[in-house]
């Protein structure tokens, strides 16, 4: 069963929160907030935090730039997940994804549906993996980022998470770009 070893020592991942919006700004952000608050009561480090437009050329050019830091390890971004016209998020992080983590937004969905029943199927969450970053795209609303952080990410994020942890496989997540 899912448990923290206590046994091992926290390590804190460097992450970046990127909100999507055409109408928020730093003052109004609840979802982006959300995820500062609880990274940095986690212990994570928030290493960036960005507010970009529903323009998926420069939501992608933002995660390439992301990816390519060093100082960063993760991304998440909220907002732009939804089925309107202007929802792109999903398609820009499917413009840089080396591997999709589909299991992610299946994952997602069951945590969603015993908060907001049947209308977790209007959910795009996904995840992904590029230049050695974790990538995850959530839903713009507090409550979603709330649910991805405390029932998926707070877990998988933590080194001490057995029976495994994304934090564990991060050294060998680009060791595909080292062999040559």
């Amino acid at each position: 069963m899912s448990r923290i070893d206590e046994t091992k020592e926290f390590v804190p991942v460097k992450i970046a929160v990127l909100t999507v919006s055409d109408t928020r700004s730093y003052d109004d952000d609840k979802s982006g907030q959300t995820l500062v608050d609880r990274v940095q009561a986690a212990g994570h480090i928030l290493a960036d935090r960005k507010i970009v437009a529903d323009e998926r050329g420069e939501i992608a050019n933002l995660l390439r730039d992301w990816i390519a830091d060093r100082n960063i390890d993760v991304v998440i971004s909220t907002g732009g997940t939804g089925l309107t016209g202007r929802d792109v998020t999903v398609e820009a992080h499917r413009d840089v994804y080396e591997k999709e983590i589909d299991a992610f937004g299946t994952v997602f969905t069951i945590v969603s549906m015993q908060k907001i029943g049947t209308s977790a199927v209007q959910s795009r969450a996904t995840a992904g993996v590029a230049g050695g970053t974790y990538l995850f795209a959530l839903p713009g609303s507090p409550g979603a980022c709330k649910d991805a952080w405390d029932e998926i990410l707070s877990k998988q994020l933590d080194y001490r998470h057995r029976p495994c942890n994304f934090v564990e496989i991060m050294p060998r997540l680009d060791e595909h770009m080292r062999r040559k």
